[in-house]
């Protein structure tokens, strides 16, 4: 078995001088978008808390 040259290492790992370590699906900042969900889910909790209770405050 041989070593791959570096055009052949490119073209394999379609680099092409082009990194982005880090890059989930386009999202660079994971540690901000788990805040951003745990920051929604808080949100929708609240909003569903408070229609319910004034759903069982009319009652």
């Amino acid at each position: 078995m041989r070593e791959l040259n570096k055009m052949e290492l490119e073209f394999v790992s379609g680099g092409h001088g082009v990194c982005t370590p880090n890059d989930f699906g386009g999202i660079t900042d994971t540690g901000g978008f788990g805040r951003d969900l745990i920051n929604i889910y808080e949100g929708l909790v609240a909003a569903t808390s408070h229609v319910i209770e004034r759903v069982a405050n009319a009652l």
